[in-house]
């Protein structure tokens, strides 16, 4: 009888605090996950941000993933908006595609996306706005 090994992929969503940076407690996070979710400037997260992260991914061998949200900087993505299909579609595009491109600097490939927040949550009750997400990342 052979034996199985069982994998679990344990997740974290970082770059929305910059303090978090700062002080270490990303540093310390990576090492216990093996893919993160890198806030890419909708909710939470800048170029610096982005860019920080990715590279502590690289160094510790953590999987890279975009974690686009409403474009609401002031309310971090946790209430839906009144916000146009178009409009949405690209900010959820220049999100996911502005983390691409730091990644692609460090030789980095994005492997997933996780939207963020009321973004996650409404797109699990609405077919249309879960295919307006995946349309937008594709």
């Amino acid at each position: 009888m052979s034996a199985t090994i069982l994998r679990i992929d344990l997740n974290a969503d970082l770059g929305e605090n910059p303090a978090a940076l700062i002080d270490g407690s990303e540093r310390s996070l990576i090492r216990l996950i093996t893919s993160a979710n890198v806030a890419c400037g909708g909710h939470a997260g800048d170029e610096l941000s982005m860019r920080s992260v990715v590279e502590l991914c690289k160094s510790a061998g953590v999987a890279v993933g975009a974690h686009p949200g409403f474009p609401d900087r002031a309310g971090f993505g946790r209430q839906s908006m009144t916000i146009s299909d178009k409009a949405l579609e690209a900010s959820l595009r220049q999100q996911v595609c502005a983390l691409a491109r730091i990644a692609a600097e460090f030789r980095v490939t994005v492997r997933h996306v996780k939207p963020h927040g009321a973004l996650y949550h409404s797109s699990a009750m609405n077919v249309l706005l879960a295919e307006l997400i995946a349309r937008s990342v594709a």
